[in-house]
């Protein structure tokens, strides 16, 4: 049997965790160790055999992992840690600010080609397939427009950036469609839609004592990249109703793209997801891409990649005679 691709996970916490889930179904990959700023004795994996280390452990696996997994925030987390395991490392991050990609994407590229390893950014949901998506279905249909919709669901990126607003003591936040916008979309009406017109934004916030709850919900509503665009409203609630009304982490969306092809001839594409644990989704995408990483790397490839620059047949455990021979 083939040695499998030793994986490590850098931060524990709900996608770490899900990662360590992602891990266990697939036959080619193992665990190596999971890392964390709070240690062994802060961290209690699935799995409770699974070695964990501080984060300053890191250097020492060099040569013991073949892709780390970064599962950190992207407000704070990916811009610093991305590029830094890099340079010792195959990596994968979620890094999921749009807006700010193309400088994630160059930072580390810088890092991998330093290094000689690959790095999969921006890799998840959205961005990821989602993406992918965007740009088949308008490869395909160059006549018309896109949309994409999100939700309803919970948001990782969102509520870790709530929370790291000062006061905040805990909170989630939640994108809703507008339904009535998505209904136009799919007669065809290819609608020219304001951001504030294709999806609400819903904050549930625990304050910490005394915190100023005003100065709070400006800074949210006024977030660029993350909620100053969008009709946002806040509710402050106890950390009790938080762990009764908000524990679980559902997700989904949706891209669709209508087009016309002949003369009058109208055509609809669309994807959806519908996610009971939008964390646990992303992880085991990360986990396909940390395969592909380890691949590129062997055939001496260096340098950061998205998903638009990997085949489908490097995240696939499968063989190519394989897939060529079932999936075609």
């Amino acid at each position: 049997m083939k040695q499998k691709i030793r994986v490590g996970i850098i931060g524990y916490g709900n996608l770490g965790r899900g990662a360590e889930l992602a891990l266990k179904q697939q036959e080619d990959m193992e665990l190596v160790a999971i890392f964390s700023r709070r240690g062994a004795a802060g961290v209690t994996p699935v799995d409770a055999d699974v070695t964990v280390e501080h984060v300053e452990q890191i250097e020492e696996y060099r040569g013991k992992i073949d892709v780390m997994i970064l599962c950190g925030g992207s407000a704070t987390d990916l811009p610093e840690q991305t590029p830094q395991y890099t340079k010792w490392f195959n990596t994968v991050d979620s890094f999921d600010t749009h807006a700010k990609i193309p400088e994630h994407f160059q930072a580390v590229d810088e890092a991998a080609k330093e290094g000689g390893t690959v790095s999969v950014v921006a890799v998840g949901w959205d961005p990821g397939l989602f993406s992918m998506n965007r740009v088949l279905s308008e490869a395909i249909l160059p006549k018309g427009e896109t949309y994409t919709f999100w939700g309803k669901g919970l948001s990782q990126g969102h509520s870790d950036a709530i929370r790291r607003i000062n006061g905040v003591k805990a909170g989630v936040q939640y994108t809703i469609p507008v339904e009535e916008a998505m209904e136009r979309v799919r007669k065809g009406e290819n609608p020219d839609l304001a951001t504030s017109e294709k999806h609400q934004r819903v904050c549930y916030v625990v304050p910490e004592k005394g915190a100023d709850k005003d100065a709070i919900e400006h800074t949210i509503k006024t977030m660029p990249n993350y909620f100053a665009d969008y009709d946002t409203t806040v509710h402050f609630i106890t950390q009790e109703e938080l762990e009764t009304n908000h524990s679980q982490m559902p997700h989904g969306g949706f891209v669709i793209r209508s087009g016309q092809t002949g003369e009058g001839t109208q055509q609809l594409y669309e994807l959806k997801l519908e996610l009971d644990s939008n964390p646990e989704f992303t992880a085991s995408i990360l986990v396909a891409y940390a395969r592909a990483a380890y691949r590129l790397h062997q055939e001496n490839v260096s340098g950061a990649k998205t998903v638009f620059d990997i085949g489908l047949s490097y995240i696939s455990p499968k063989s190519n005679d394989i897939l060529r021979r079932d999936y075609l």
